[in-house]
Order: C-alpha cells, then sequence, then structure tokens
C-alpha cells in the first residue's frame, strides 16, 4: 500500500473515531464531564465559532429614511437581502471603527436539549432562559460597544437584520431579540417561532445577521442535529 494511501486510510479513521467519540454520541448526559459539557457548548452540532467580517459602508447601507438599501448576496443560497431602513436613536453607533481583525463569535442553539444540560453541567448559572414556543440561538462574543445604547432599538434593529434560511423556503425572521448584559460581555438572543417547523428534510439551515458593523453567517446541519432519535433545535 502506497505511503500517500497509508495516510490517507489514517485520516479518515481519526475523523470516524473523532465523530463515534463525541460525548453527545458515546455518552448519556449523567457521564458527561465538564470537559464533555464544554465540549457540547463549542464545537457540536448545536454550538459553532464564526469569524465575522466588516460591513463596508455601513452606515450609509442602513442609514437614510427607508428605502434604497444595498443588496447582499449569501453564498450557497443564491438570494441577496436589501439593507436599509432608519436606524433611530440608541443604534450601534456610526463612529463604529472597523480597524484590526474582525471578532471570532461563538454561536449556540441555546433550545436544544443538549446544550441545556452541557450549560447545566458546566455550572453556567447565567445561561439564557428561552420560551419554550421559540427556537433560540445565541450569539457570544460581540464586543461591548456594539450593543451598547438604548436596548429596546438596538434590539429592533439586530432583529430587521437577522433570518434563518432554508432552500427553497421563505426565510424564517425572528419573533424578537434579547440583549443580555453579562460581565463578560454581551450575549444576542435571537428568538424563532416554533410554529414555523423546522425538519430533518430542510438539511442545511443558514443563520445569518448583522450586528453593527458586524456581519455572520452560519450553517447548521440537521442531520448532525439529531439527538437521542430526535432532532433537537
Amino acid at each position: 500500500m502506497s505511503t500517500r494511501r497509508q495516510a490517507c486510510l489514517l485520516f479518515a479513521c481519526a475523523v470516524l473515531y473523532g465523530a463515534a467519540d463525541a460525548p453527545w454520541k458515546s455518552k448519556q448526559v449523567t457521564d458527561w464531564t465538564e470537559d464533555d459539557a464544554k465540549m457540547v457548548l463549542t464545537d457540536s452540532p448545536w454550538a459553532a465559532s464564526v469569524t465575522s467580517t466588516f460591513v463596508q459602508n455601513a452606515n450609509r447601507q442602513r442609514g437614510g429614511t427607508g428605502g434604497g438599501g444595498v443588496s447582499i448576496g449569501l453564498p450557497g443560497i443564491g438570494m441577496g437581502r436589501s439593507r436599509g431602513g432608519n436606524r433611530g436613536r440608541g443604534s450601534a453607533p456610526d463612529n463604529e471603527t472597523q480597524t484590526g481583525d474582525p471578532p471570532v463569535l461563538h454561536l449556540r442553539w441555546e433550545s436544544a436539549q443538549p446544550i441545556r444540560d452541557a450549560e447545566f453541567k458546566a455550572r453556567e448559572v447565567t445561561a439564557p432562559d428561552i420560551d419554550a414556543a421559540s427556537y433560540a440561538i445565541a450569539v457570544y462574543g460581540v464586543p461591548a460597544h456594539i450593543a451598547r445604547g438604548d436596548e429596546k432599538l438596538l434590539a429592533a434593529e439586530f432583529k430587521r437584520e437577522a433570518a434563518i434560511k432554508r432552500e427553497g423556503k421563505k426565510d424564517l425572521k425572528p419573533s424578537s431579540v434579547e440583549l443580555l448584559q453579562r460581565e463578560d460581555g454581551p450575549v444576542i438572543v435571537y428568538l424563532f417561532p416554533r410554529k414555523v417547523e423546522l425538519t430533518r428534510k430542510d438539511r442545511r439551515l443558514e443563520f445569518d445577521a448583522q450586528i453593527g458593523s458586524l456581519q455572520l453567517t452560519k450553517s447548521f446541519y440537521t442531520e448532525d442535529m439529531v439527538w437521542q432519535g430526535k432532532l433537537e433545535m
């Protein structure tokens, strides 16, 4: 067997072993360690990190009194979205600087049972309270200055600029957005109505949001989000 083929087989085995050894696949919740819980909360089908990007000329795109706007395409979906509308007082500052590297943000499906169990195991006493009638995606790691201002106006702005996108279906828009101020920084929680059912047939769910001058897009795959025989999200 060639060296290259051996290397490929070893890599494939390592990937399969890693997937099988994931705590949400190999253990009952009662057997999770704190490290297992932290893995579920940071690198699992329900949690991931994403490097945000700066929105160029965000003030001009989102300013004005309505109409206009700039269409921003999303990869893999083939659809655009118009950015525009009145920011209003209390929204993210117009003089946001875009220096340095954009932050890495951390996403969690807060409404998924594995996340709730992991938060309990990891002793995260400040985990958001989630309405049972909603799907919830929380964004951690947002710079404090972006979420500074009138919280109601900021929440309304963030709500307008977010959606879950599905292939061949209408975008699912948040019913509300909550801003939670924590000692380690703000947490933004997007609530989506469960009356619009997300199913395994949706296959790929793309969460797209603009938070101040930051744009983020992350795909989640329903096939991977099955836990104990049930789709959890």
